[in-house]
This record gives structure tokens, sequence and C-alpha cells, in this order.
């Protein structure tokens, strides 16, 4: 179904191709001079020098900061720009050699990316974020998310334990029910599939996080409107390094060994306590006492290991004749805690940047590439653990079950309904895949010779993901014991997916007077579609008629979009963009969506005084949409299913599969977000405080729920359809200070802090009093349990629990709650909505202190309001779970002594397991010490030779990550991104040594 098909590029290719034949000649003399810093005298190399008249008329500073550039004679300044430093206009009359002195720049002078462009930040009219090298994380990370974990006011990340892992990204809050809250994700022009990939820990693991340069989050709607179709959770864009013209051949390393180890453990009886416990409950039983073992086994301890990593990095950029360049390599190795599991990545990136026609047309190539190996742990052996009577030894050399220890039946089989042994699990399941990930793209910016305000932009890019694995297990594993079939395992799958993006745009960008005008218009293609099969056999190979599928889809993305940027006197701004999305994924009713924004904002200062030196006061609205239901790729169309092998037809000697037909919504259409922005930017003490406050309301429409239809009204009882309403309100604020700056200290400081609060304000047409919500959020603790539920005037997944009674000393009783509806029973009619897993407050702050050679830093963040319902607890803490009536022993929870709760069923839907959750984590501490001093001359080089240092940077450095989380919640870590603490891969505490050397 190619609904759409990219032909404006063919006019483009050919604009661009004619008009670089065409470059007027005209009268010249030449200006030479240097560039350098004003402080250290040290040259700038690659600084970019324009006539002020002609800004395709330019040069590069070499590396010594030495230029030449030839202008016309009606020139009458030249403009000076370096990265990170103030720009500077110099006249030229009567000048023909100059030495150029630029200061770094101020808070507000970097130039950020936006979508389809750049805007020096200080012009910005949306809520726009940057955050770069200086603030990043460190430690052992290996995905690109946790580099901004706590940086970005607004921006939760909530990061996965294991090796390689993924982690979940909400901007200001939540934005949906049912469809993908995620922010859109955009690497160096490319918009990324954000679905992943079988056999991938994490989507985002082709980027190396080595090679970024700067995260940029659009938060409002303002900024994020001009990708209307997937931008309703926020956009990031993530810019990776370059090389620069000019410079010579340097090579980076950067590489680290790091040890992981636990930071806690789950509450469960050691061996001794267990059998004392069992002793007094069951005295009268000798049955149950003959059970008890002799071993004392700490089964945690036995599943958990130190996990080893390295990581190490090279890379080779500069510049040769007109093309810069950088070249990296990268191999990442990573255990997990939990025995066998571990990550292995191989990456290389490309990043050409060439000018050419007198750089008039500026390329840049990019591709990012990636092999990914993993083992994967059985994370079931996190549960089996804690549950496993510790009186018995891992190991037993009677066992027909390869030696392992195994609650059997009286018949000599695996009892199926008893814990799995959990060492078995990681050592006889043996997991693997292979991913192999590409990203590249290619973006030619020409400038008209015949009309140098006018640029004209071709993108085209693409991504590929490819991911293959098995599963084995062999017939002898109990866990994977069948008579019937042969036992054992030998499952494999496949999937291909990719992603091609073409887009093209014109922009006219001039000035006259006091006028700024900036004309934006472009189109956008992207194609998604996959391929994958799957097939479940046992050891022997065999599958069954139900466990193969081979399965491939595909879905397209238009858009036309347009943004007017217009100043007057660089005083006042006015924004305004439009952007039409057309998507395959609805029918063609309701196939195109309108994404609308404007934006408005006022300098009312912008000086050098000592104390108050910048503000900006913004004004944005705008609307995003979203058509990432999660559905598949076609929820509007009927699509008949293959019945089971059980419900075949039999026509004579011949049986004929049936096909049922599937719910589906013809309607279905974009989910939409419309937001409110006012925010401040400003800038005191010389730039030394700066930062940006923001306030917003966002409501969102036409809201994606998973609801119940009524009987005979569709063909299944839950849809997901377009029936509510979503409002979030929230206050962010983010500082960047400087409390020291002087020639031998440096102190920086980046904090913030955010509040919101969202709610659920709609959810049915119909007017049903009885209708309490859409319950969520599966637990452990019963088929079919649920433990959240989405209710109109009330958070998304707030819990619904019972409201449990306790006696006069504070004591629990047991199976007794609160008639809240005083019907003088308790049922269903007597929950309630207690709180929710959403933090209301978040903060973030990291500093970093240099003192001579020596650097310290560190980060933490923190989450205030938040919930977690103890699964743990509630699954393992009641004391008839010791004793199984198939005859196997289990271990309970500390908390079932505690207690001393007899049923499970008297605490699943209690509010006492529903806990406070606030914590503060510190990410990292960090020690560095700066050694390029040492390196100063060359061995045998005499002083004053000439001879330039061989490196020119060289710094060690020791790092704590994850060193201690303050917190009262009770469970293993109170950081846990859906509010249920239900056996979670544990965070490792890592303890890494580092050095990163430029030559």
């Amino acid at each position: 179904m190619r609904l759409f098909t990219p032909v404006f590029a063919r006019f483009l290719c050919s604009a661009l191709f004619v008009a670089g034949l065409s470059h007027a000649a005209h009268s010249q003399r030449t200006i030479s001079g240097r560039v350098v810093d004003v402080d250290s005298g040290e040259p700038l190399v690659g600084a970019t020098i324009v006539e002020k008249e002609n800004r395709t008329n330019g040069a590069i500073a070499d590396y010594d900061g030495n230029f030449r550039l030839r202008v016309s004679e009606r020139a009458t300044a030249i403009v000076v720009t370096y990265s990170s430093y103030v720009s500077k206009e110099l006249g030229i009359a009567g000048l023909d050699n100059v030495v150029v002195q630029l200061s770094p720049s101020s808070i507000l002078d970097e130039v950020v990316v936006i979508g389809y462009g750049t805007v020096k930040k200080e012009d910005a009219t949306g809520a726009v974020q940057t955050a770069g090298t200086a603030i990043f994380n460190r430690g052992a990370i290996t995905g690109p998310q946790e580099l901004v974990a706590g940086k970005i006011a607004g921006v939760v990340v909530t990061s996965d334990g294991s090796p390689g892992g993924g982690a979940q990204i909400r901007v200001r809050g939540l934005s949906s029910l049912n469809a993908a809250q995620d922010p859109l994700i955009v690497v160096d022009g490319v918009p990324l599939d954000n679905s992943g990939i079988s056999g991938s820990r994490n989507p985002l693991n082709v980027v190396n996080p080595n090679d970024i340069e700067t995260f940029t989050v659009l938060k409002d709607a303002s900024a994020a409107a001009i990708y209307g179709n997937r931008a309703s959770g926020g956009v990031i864009l993530i810019t990776t390094k370059k090389g620069k013209l000019g410079r010579r051949l340097q090579v980076g390393y950067n590489g680290n060994v790091s040890w992981g180890v636990r930071a806690g453990e789950i509450d469960v009886l050691g061996a001794d306590q267990f059998r004392s416990v069992i002793q007094e409950r069951y005295a009268d039983d000798p049955a149950v006492l003959g059970t008890l073992g002799t071993a004392n086994t700490d089964w945690q301890r036995e599943i958990y290991q130190t996990a080893f990593g390295t990581d190490q990095n090279v890379n080779f950029s500069g510049g040769v004749g007109i093309v810069p360049y950088r070249v990296s390599l990268g191999y990442t190795f990573k255990e997990g805690l939990l025995k066998t599991d571990e990550f292995k990545r191989y990456s290389a990136a490309i990043n050409l940047s060439p000018g050419f026609f007198n750089n008039t047309l500026q390329t840049n190539f990019n591709l990012k590439t990636a092999l990914s190996d993993n083992h994967f742990a059985d994370r079931g052996a996190i549960g089996n653990a804690l549950s496993f009577d510790p009186t018995r030894p891992v190991r037993d050399p009677s066992s027909r079950f390869g030696g392992f220890t195994t609650w059997v039946q009286n018949n000599g089989l695996p009892n199926g309904l008893a814990p799995a042994n959990p060492v078995a699990l990681l050592e006889l399941r043996d997991d693997n895949s292979t991913v192999k990930q590409i990203i590249t793209s290619l973006n030619l910016d020409y400038r008209m010779p015949f009309l140098p305000d006018l640029r004209a932009n071709l993108n085209v890019g693409y991504e590929r993901g490819n991911g293959e694995g098995t599963v084995v297990a062999p017939t002898f594993a109990a866990f994977a014991f069948d008579t019937l079939n042969g036992g054992g395992v030998n499952n494999r799958y496949t999937q291909r997916k990719e992603n091609t993006l073409l887009e093209a745009y014109l922009n006219y960008r001039k000035r006259i007077g006091i006028h700024g005008l900036d004309i934006m218009g472009g189109y956008s293609w992207q194609h998604f579609e996959f391929k994958n099969s799957f097939r479940n056999a046992n050891a022997a190979g065999t599958p069954s008629e139900t466990n193969e599928d081979d399965g491939a889809g595909e879905y397209y993305l238009i858009s036309l979009f347009g943004r007017i940027n217009y100043d007057i006197a660089d005083k006042y701004f006015l924004t305004v963009s439009l952007r039409r999305d057309g998507t395959s994924r609805f029918s063609p009713d309701n196939r195109w969506g309108f994404f609308p924004a404007a934006a408005v904002g006022v300098k009312l200062f912008d000086n050098d005084r000592d104390h108050f030196n910048f503000l900006k006061l913004r004004a944005g609205w705008g609307v995003t949409g979203q058509q990432d239901i999660g559905l598949g790729y076609y929820p509007y169309l009927p699509v008949y299913q293959q019945g089971l092998p059980n419900a075949q037809y039999q026509l004579g000697n011949t049986f004929v599969p049936t096909f049922r037909p599937n719910g589906y919504v013809s309607n279905i259409k974009w989910e939409e977000t419309a937001s409110v922005n006012l925010g401040a930017d400003f800038s005191l003490v010389r730039d030394r405080v700066g930062g940006s406050i923001d306030v917003y309301q966002r409501n969102t429409s036409d809201l994606l729920s998973n609801i119940p239809f009524p009987a005979l009204s569709n063909l299944t009882n839950f849809l997901t359809t377009n029936i509510g309403e979503m409002q979030s309100r929230g206050v962010e604020l983010g500082l960047l200070l400087t409390p020291v700056r002087t020639r031998k200290i440096t102190w920086d400081v980046n904090a913030n802090v955010a509040y919101n609060l969202s709610k659920i304000t709609k959810l049915r047409n119909d007017k049903d009093t009885t209708f309490q919500g859409i319950q969520t959020g599966g637990i452990a603790g019963g088929v079919g349990s649920t433990i959240q539920i989405n209710s109109v005037g009330f958070e998304p997944n707030a819990f619904y629990v019972y409201q449990q009674k306790y006696d006069e000393t504070g004591k629990l009783l047991e199976g007794q709650f609160e008639d809240r509806n005083g019907d003088g029973q308790i049922t269903a009619l007597d929950f309630y909505r207690f709180q929710s897993p959403n933090p209301n407050y978040t903060f973030g702050l990291t500093s970093n202190l240099q003192v001579g050679r020596v650097g310290f830093s560190f980060a933490g963040r923190a989450n205030l309001g938040q919930y977690v319902y103890n699964n743990v607890q509630t699954d393992m803490g009641y004391l008839d779970r010791l004793v199984h009536p198939t005859g196997y022993l289990a271990n309970v929870h500390q908390s079932a002594v505690d207690l001393q709760v007899a049923q499970q069923a008297n605490l699943t839907f209690s509010d006492h397991f529903v806990k406070k959750a606030d914590f503060f984590r510190m990410d990292h501490i960090t020690l560095s010490y700066d050694l390029t001093s040492l390196f100063g001359r060359q061995q045998g080089q005499e002083a004053g030779s000439g001879q330039r240092n061989p490196i020119s940077f060289f710094n060690v450095y020791a790092t704590v990550q994850n060193p201690f989380v303050v917190t009262r919640y009770d469970g293993i870590d109170p950081e846990i991104a859906n509010g249920i603490d239900n056996t979670v891969y544990p965070r490792p505490r890592t303890y890494l040594l580092g050095v990163n050397v430029n030559f």
C-alpha cells in the first residue's frame, strides 16, 4: 500500500546542480590575519571568517589560527565566529592584516539545534534546552539516555539495571494512556523508529555515547510542533561530534574498566530463620519437618556476581583539504549483575562535512553502525532465588535434572508449581542474539549564488536493524521438561526493520534594517517496514502448528511543513509554524492531521553590566500529534486471524483451518495534544548565573484508551479508540551557575527542578455512573490481577486498593479493611484510588570543580511525590506460602514474619503495600587528574625548541557510579518505571578507572 512517493527531490537536486555552476566574480583584495583566544593567546583552529556583505564568501583559520580571505571591493567588514566564543565584527577599511581576539561566549550566546535549523539560544521562543558534554553523566554508560538523566528540567530518565539496557524517557510527564509516550528521537537529522528490534536491549545502542556532542530537548508544542506527527511526547535531537577544517590529524582515546556490585538485597528469610519458622509453625507435622534440608544457601548470592566491564574508544579527527572528518571506533563489554548476563558492542561512526563552491554547498555525511552480541540471563532466576528453599543446596549429584536440586512429584517428575532452581535457569538456558544496526544520512545545504539569502536543503536518511536469536535448553532441564513432546527448548527468531527518510526544504533568511526574516518550507517522506519470523520448538526442533509465524508490514508518513521567524531589532520575536501530516495507519477519512504552533518573545534587556545582563520573556502555543498507537500498522482495517488447530473444520478426511475476525475501529484517528507555555530566560552577574523558568499546561484530546466495549458491539471485549482527554500542568526551573571562575579554580553548577501533575478528564462518551475506570497494572498474586486504574478526575495509573485497618498500636489487622461506602460489607465497591507512581517533583544537580590539575564532579537527582506498590511483599509476605499442598517448601519475605499475615488474599489489594518512594540518587562521583603538563616535552626535546606538545590532553579519572540512594522505601529500589516493584533487575554500584588522551 504505497501511498506516497518522493518526487520533490528530483527538482531540488537539479536546482542544486544548476545553481552550483554559476558564481560571479568581483574585483577583490585580500585580508589576512590570525584568530586567537583573548585570554591565553592560543590559536582558534577552524574559526570561520566571512565577508559581512556576502556570507557565502569565507575562509577557515588554519592550525596556527592564520587565515587569508579575498573580499570584494564593496566589502566593509568581516565577521569572525568560533564555536562557544562570542562572534566579532571588524571593519576592514584600510586594513590588510589583523589579529582577532575572541572571548568565550556567555550562557545565552550558544547556538541550539531546532527542527530543520538552528537558532541562537537567546533568540529562541520555545521551551528548548540543551545538554552538552560538560554536564553529561559519567561512569560505565552504554546507552545515550543515561548521559542526560537528571540534567534537564522536566525530563525524567528511568534506566534499566541490565547491561546495555534501555530506559524509559518522559518529557513533562505522561502525554497519553495507551499510545506511545516516548519522545521522538532525531539523530543527526534522522527521526528514528523507537519501537526496538528483536534481540536488542536498547534501540539506541547503535549510537555510542562517546560520539555524542549535545542533546537538545524540544519540550513545548511551539518548539516541537514542527515535527507534528510524532511529537506529543516531546522531541530529543542528538547531535554527534564532527571534525574541523584546517586542523591536523588528532587522535583521541578514552578507555575504562569497571566493576559492578550489588547495592542491596531483598529481605527474605535466611536458612536458619527459615528452619526456625517452619519448626515453630509446623511443630506437629513431621512430614513438613522432614522436608527441611541441612544446607545454608543464600540464593541471591548464588545468582549474582561482580560485574566486570570495559569501554574502549578511539577517534581520528581533523581536516584533509576541504573535508573535515571524524572517524571513531568503539568496543564495549559489560557483564550484568545476574550471572551469565553479557553485552558486547562493536561500533563505528564516520562524519564528513566538506564545503564546495566556495562553501556555498555545505554537506554533512554521517554513518553510525553497531554490532551487538547478547547473552540474556533468565530474569526468572531473580524471583525463583527469592522463593527457593534456603535449606536446600544448589546441586544434587543424584538429580537427573542436570545435577541441580529440583522439587519433584511422587512420580519423580518435576513439580511444575514449585520454584525452579534459579542457578539451573541461568546455566542451562542459552539465550543469545546478534543485532546489526546502521543509521546513515546525507545532508546537502546550498546557498543560491544569485540570491545568497536563499538556501535549499536536502536530507536523506536510512536506518536499518537486523536482529536474530536463539533460545536453547536441554531435555533434562527441569524447567523445560516435557514427557509428551520431547522436552527441551530450541527456539529461533529473526527480524528486519527499515526506516527510509527523504526531507527537503527551502530557507530564506534576510535582514533589512531592524527587521529580521527567516522563512522555511519543506516536505518530508518516511517509510517504515518490518519483516520477522519465529519458530518455537522442543530440543529436537519439532514445532507445533501454532508456534511458527512469518509476518511483515509497512506504513508511511508524509508531511508538509513551514515556519516563519520574524524579529524586530533583535528584541521582539515571533515564530509561526504549520505542519500537515498524513499516515497510512488511519483510514483515508482520518489520515491527515494539522499541527499549528505560534510563539512570541521579547528581550527586556541585554547588556554586559555587573548585575542584570539578560532577560527575555516567551509565550507559546501549539498542537502535536500521535499516531504510534501500538495496535499494529493498520488498526482501522478488519483483519482475520487463523484459528487454533483444535478449531479446524473437518471436510471428509481433510481438516481445514478456520479464520476468526479481530476487533477493529474503522474511525480511529490522531491523538492530539495542545499546550500553552509561558517562560523566561535570564542571565545575571556577568553571566555567572543563568537559566530559564517555564510554566505550562497541556491538554490531550481524542485520547487513545483501551476501553471495554459492550457485548455484540464489536468482535472483542476491549479495544483502543479515541475516547478520552487528559490534562497536565507544570513548572520548570533550570539554572547554570559559576560560583568561582579564576585562572586556577573553576566551579560550575547545573541545577533543575520541575513540578508536574496530570489528570484524566474524560474516558467515555456515555454517562454510566457505575463505570469506575479502566483497570491496569498487572501484578503477581492471581491470574489477571491488577493494582492500578485510570479514572476521570485522577492521575493516570492511580493505585486502586482497599483501605487497611490497624489496631490501636498501629499493627496491621489481617484481612480487615474500611467499609468506605458504608453498606456493611467489604466488596469491590470499597476500592479507592490511592496515590500514583508518577513523581510530582523532580530535581537534578550537577557540580564540576576544577582546582589546578585536580577535577572533582558529582551528579545526583531526586523524585518526590511518587509511590510504589511492593509486589514482592504481597506475593511473598504471607506464612501459608511456606508449605505448598503439593509438598514443596517456599521462602517468604521478612514482612510475613513481622506482620504475621497468613493468607495472600489479605495482602494483595491492601493500601499498606503502596509505599512512599521519594528518593535522592547520587548518579556518580568522579575524581580526575590532568597529566597534560607532565608531557610538555617529547623525550630528548630541548626547552624552547618550538616543537609542539605531542599530547594535547591527558586525564585520568576514577568514578563511583550509583554510590548511594537516600530513601525510606523498603524495597530493593524506589526508582521503578511503572510503579510496581516485582523482582526488578537491580542497579549495580559501579567502580570505574579510566583515561582520556588526545594526541
